[in-house]
């Protein structure tokens, strides 16, 4: 058999292939319709185990692993079918709701509005708030938690927030308020962040013995300060600690903070750019207590809690595969109280009201013990 046969014999064979998978998938409506009328879970584990073994055992040895690897690929978008169309027939699906926060196309991002920040004047926050809003109206609270309170009660229509740092990692503390306030997310920025050392007018490098700042700040330039051998104090923000020390008697104490900081607070640069990493950049998020997605979102945040058994993650995993959908961000951290089990951080691109981002939006609740929807957004670089 020459090659041309072999291909057209392929091509026979996708074709069988692809008219089966149709007629599978279109049977997920009818196991979609018995569910809903029963109340049974989509997710069977019983009868998956004993498909996978069927298939196993009806398989040539050599290509048992490719073949179980194939139906349960198959058996992931049959489910993720099956939890769209139960969702969309009840119409309270996490996908219903992000619809229902679809802003028209003709409402852009606003350019003015009220905003909470943490810190002060020349904090990180503020010069964020600053790019994400052409105008914006700022308050400052000392608290990650004070901004979520003014949001809340509508002192402030936005808060600003630091979510995650390129050296340092997720901001975990912002990630548990979103979910304890159930605020959404519906902008973020990348911020380039450049740490400098600042000092009171006259003071010299070798005067230094004692550097402040935010925890990350210090992190980030903690082979600068090695070197030069000063005590290092934590303060609530960098630009706490520049105000800290512009109000200080003292000749012997600088603070990280940026360049902004300098002018505001009269004080001395003696050294530029003092983070460890030039790569170093901080994603700040706008949150809203009110679910809105604006026009040209493509960026999507979700925090999912998976069952402490082997392949759960893989499961969750799987249906990005299935739906064609990109992840940009995924990052675990254990959940207080639950020895060796973990949470995760996802970060996802698809663009928002698309029937990908749709079906894995209401396919999730088999495969994972918690989902949490943060929302979908424009990130500003």
């Amino acid at each position: 058999m020459d090659l041309q046969q072999v291909r057209e014999n392929i091509d026979e064979v996708d074709h069988e292939l692809l008219d089966l998978f149709c007629k599978r998938m279109n049977l997920a409506a009818a196991v979609a319709e018995s569910k809903i009328g029963t109340g049974k879970a989509v997710f069977d584990p019983a009868r998956e185990r004993e498909k996978l073994l069927d298939v196993a055992r009806r398989s040539p040895e050599r290509l048992q692993p490719q073949a179980v690897a194939l139906f349960s690929l198959l058996m992931s978008m049959n489910k993720a079918e099956q939890q769209r169309i139960i969702a969309a027939a009840k119409g309270d699906g996490r996908a219903a709701r992000a619809h229902a926060a679809l802003k028209p196309v003709n409402e852009p991002f606003p350019a003015t509005a009220t905003v909470a920040c943490q810190g002060v004047e020349g904090a990180y926050s503020q010069i964020a708030a600053c790019k994400l809003f052409r105008v914006p109206g700022i308050t400052f609270f000392n608290t990650f938690e004070g901004v979520f309170r003014a949001v809340r009660d509508g002192l402030c229509d936005f808060g600003v927030l630091p979510i995650e740092n390129s050296t340092a990692g997720s901001v975990n503390a912002v990630y548990d308020l979103l979910a304890q306030y159930s605020f959404s997310i519906v902008r973020s920025l990348r911020l380039k962040i450049d740490h400098n050392l600042l000092v009171r007018p006259g003071v010299k490098l070798e005067d230094v013995r004692e550097v402040y700042s935010h925890a990350q700040a210090l992190a980030q330039c903690s082979d600068y300060l090695e070197h030069l051998g000063v005590r290092t104090h934590e303060l609530k923000n960098t630009a706490k600690s520049a105000e800290f020390v512009a109000q200080s008697d003292r000749t012997d104490i600088a603070a990280l903070s940026s360049r902004d900081c300098a002018a505001l607070y009269g004080l001395d640069v003696l050294q530029a750019n003092a983070q460890d990493s030039d790569n170093n950049y901080t994603r700040f998020i706008v949150v809203s207590a009110t679910p809105q997605i604006f026009p040209g979102a493509t960026r999507t945040s979700l925090m999912l809690t998976v069952p402490h058994e082997p392949g759960s993650l893989y499961r969750v995993l799987e249906r990005f595969y299935a739906l064609d959908i990109n992840l940009v961000k995924l990052e675990s951290r254990p959940i207080p109280g639950r020895d060796f089990e973990f949470m995760f951080y996802f970060d996802l691109e698809s663009p928002a009201g698309t029937e990908p981002l749709d079906t894995l939006l209401d396919s999730l609740d088999d495969v994972c013990e918690s989902v949490t929807y943060f929302g979908s957004y424009t990130e500003v670089l």
